[in-house]
């Protein structure tokens, strides 16, 4: 009976251990039987590349006085944000070209691993190093063939198309497509859809009936036998957890037709042909992206990082479009200025202006540009972010609304609406802030208001991307080196 005693006693040590060793904790010898917290290795987040720190404030949101051009009406609240990471530019045409590229590489390396080019299974992974299955990825450390025999020079071709009547290869954009998954981490915490029903209502004076359906929404897509884009929302029963991951297939590819399609009877065909694939616009903002292709580059971005963190991913949060909340605060600087600059003027006395906007009628070269200008080329506002006031109008997360920040709460404000393909046409508009290169001065005031329909590309709309902090309880100034 003693040993058996003895054989439970270290078997229940041994179990404690064991668990400690799970949970990164470890056993104080001298707290006397008081509970003192369990321990951890803090995790310390590295400030993302080319990012700055906005820290957690207030904002009274909106303009209390109407504006006196347009007679518009802004809506006003005094809200607070937490911390989070900005990008300090706009997403440059450099920047969202390494995406294409991307996607681009991804194709040829799916085509090379295709029996119809060849088949070389080597640009495929789907064992692990022991031989066990795994789910099979593209092998991206095997480069591209240097010197392809025909059948890897059939598939390298295979991404470009001719124009039938001058002759002209290019890329052919309709193959570019990223597919990615999102996981609805707040839809599942709701307790309305708690897979469990009795887990669904807290009031004990109700009884569930657990036949009783709930019912979900939730997007998908995929390619159909035609190579087109089908994306359907579905609303089914709850059934289980991966009700609530999202799949997305999106075109990526800019349209570079939209300096054509913005402003008819004008000659900007060089901009059409010119303004993403040369070089030399490297450092300018990209444009003639959609609500959907930012989304997606935020979703590619988040996977780029996640591949070459380790086991810290998991703390590290996912980059996305800023809230419509988090834009204003952020723009209008740590003295909340109706300007991202410390007054209200647009330029300084010896004629020098704070941002490329349009400066007067039809005269868009007054402040030394004439559509976009490179970023960063202008003083950076007091949170170290730049040209938060003209250049592109950029995209938020924010559904338009004419109620606005009226309609949302008070902490951590947002208006969301994933519209279904669906959906009448009026529901798909999304916030856009700050103004652009073709606008007047109001329209890049930090408060100001403006929409457009998620898919719909403009040459005077970009974007940038923020991050949650992964640790708020640490909010020091910071900000990254650039290259």
């Amino acid at each position: 009976m003693r040993i058996t005693n003895i054989c439970k006693t270290i078997s229940l040590l041994s179990l404690t251990l064991l668990m400690v060793a799970c949970f990164g904790g470890k056993i104080s010898s001298s707290s006397g039987g008081e509970v003192t917290g369990a321990g951890g290795r803090a995790f310390t987040e590295p400030t993302p590349y080319g990012m700055t720190l906005v820290k957690r404030g207030h904002l009274h949101m909106g303009l209390d006085k109407q504006d006196s051009l347009w007679g518009k009406q802004t809506p006003v609240k005094d809200i607070s944000v937490e911390g989070f990471w900005m990008d300090e530019t706009e997403i440059t045409n450099s920047q969202y070209r390494q995406f294409v590229n991307y996607v681009r590489d991804s194709i040829i390396r799916e085509r090379l691993a295709d029996p119809a080019y060849g088949g070389d299974e080597t640009y495929k992974i789907e064992e692990d190093k022991n031989g066990d299955p795994v789910t099979p990825h593209l092998n991206w450390k095997k480069p591209l063939p240097r010197k392809p025999n025909e059948d890897e020079q059939r598939a390298l071709e295979s991404i470009y198309t001719f124009n039938p009547v001058t002759g002209e290869k290019m890329l052919d954009w309709r193959q570019f497509n990223y597919k990615y998954e999102i996981y609805d981490y707040a839809m599942a915490a709701m307790r309305k859809y708690r897979i469990n029903p009795e887990e669904r209502i807290l009031d004990t004076d109700v009884k569930v009936d657990p036949s009783k359906e709930v019912w979900i929404s939730k997007d998908t897509a995929y390619i159909d036998d035609e190579g087109r884009i089908v994306r359907e929302t579905i609303n089914r029963p709850l059934s289980g957890p991966w009700d609530f991951l999202n799949t997305y297939i999106v075109n990526i590819y800019p349209d570079t037709t939209c300096w054509v399609n913005d402003f008819p009877n004008a000659d900007n065909e060089i901009y059409m042909r010119h303004y993403f694939s040369n070089p030399a616009y490297n450092d300018y903002p990209v444009v003639g992206i959609t609500w959907d292709q930012a989304n997606a580059f935020c979703a590619w971005r988040t996977e780029y990082l996640l591949k070459g963190l380790g086991p810290a991913a998991r703390y590290v949060q996912r980059y996305r479009l800023p809230t419509e909340a988090e834009w204003e605060y952020a723009a209008r600087g740590k003295d909340q200025n109706e300007f991202p600059w410390d007054n209200a003027d647009v330029s300084s006395g010896n004629g020098c202006f704070y941002a490329n906007f349009k400066p007067a009628n039809g005269n868009y070269t007054k402040d030394g540009n004439l559509i976009t200008s490179k970023v960063g080329i202008y003083t950076a506002n007091s949170n170290g972010l730049f040209d938060m006031a003209g250049n592109v109008a950029e995209w938020t997360s924010t559904v338009y609304t004419e109620a606005g920040v009226e309609a949302m709460n008070d902490i951590n404000p947002q208006l969301k609406y994933n519209a279904a393909k669906e959906d009448p046409y009026r529901l798909k508009r999304k916030s856009v802030r700050g103004g652009s290169w073709k606008d007047p001065e109001t329209y890049i005031k930090s408060a100001w208001r403006s929409s457009e329909y998620q898919n719909q590309p403009r040459s005077y709309i970009g974007f940038r991307c923020v991050r949650s902090l992964a640790n708020t309880t640490s909010q020091k100034s910071t900000k990254s080196k650039k290259r």
